[in-house]
């Protein structure tokens, strides 16, 4: 199977800021080119850190309501200093969780869940900035076509991983939900032939209803 990597669904066309960057301009890069943060990156395009929209907006958070209708939210200190930064390496979210280019959609979203983050710079062996992944990058392995993720599991997972003969295991996909049926000759296999096409990329469910011909899960009898 080929799982896609993170360099496949990135985008390497990235806007990045410096530490010194004042509070204004990122604001203005961000509306200009309609993305949600930036990385602020050294003088050798290393991440040091990420200035998302939600960071910025703790500055408009911390002001008062004129209207009185809501209270200032209480913020900790490290949240209040945030408030108040006025250059990038005083507001962004710090340090940098990156992604490796050769990692997997898994292994991302793992680190995005972990982490609690919505997006990652990408870097290389010397840190330096390659691109950026999203949740929504992630994504799109759901638009894969229907017969492209039928083809992949007829192709890779059963005749070349399982070995299973074209007529043994049938594979229906509609909207990502894979439905299997046919029959293999022992029990054991079939779960393993489900979770394998779980982790085909863009599969959304799998239904089995795989048959066996051995059970070979029971116990063995055994003579006296």
């Amino acid at each position: 199977m080929h799982h896609r990597t993170v360099a496949e669904l990135m985008t390497r066309d990235v806007v990045t800021v410096r530490r010194d960057t004042p509070f204004k301009e990122i604001v203005r890069l961000l509306a200009d080119n309609d993305v949600t943060a930036v990385p602020v990156v050294d003088d050798l395009d290393r991440p040091q850190g990420v200035v998302s929209e939600a960071d910025l907006l703790r500055k408009s958070a911390d002001q008062a309501d004129p209207s009185g209708r809501t209270p200032i939210p209480h913020l900790e200190a490290w949240e209040r200093a945030k408030a108040e930064g006025a250059r990038a390496e005083e507001l962004m979210s710090a340090p940098a969780v990156c992604a490796r280019p050769d990692w997997n959609v898994v292994e991302a979203a793992r680190l995005m869940e972990v982490q609690q983050v919505k997006r990652l710079p990408v870097v290389d062996e010397a840190d330096r900035l390659l691109g950026m992944v999203s949740r929504g990058d992630l994504l799109r392995i759901f638009l894969r076509r229907d017969d492209a993720i039928r083809d992949e599991i007829t192709e890779d997972v059963l005749r070349r991983t399982l070995r299973l003969a074209p007529a043994e295991v049938t594979v229906e996909v509609r909207d990502g939900r894979v439905v299997l049926g046919g029959s293999v000759e022992f029990r054991s296999l079939v779960p393993v032939v489900e979770q394998l096409c779980r982790g085909v990329d863009g599969v959304v469910s799998v239904s089995g209803h795989i048959a066996y011909r051995t059970d070979d899960a029971r116990p063995s009898p055994t003579g006296g």
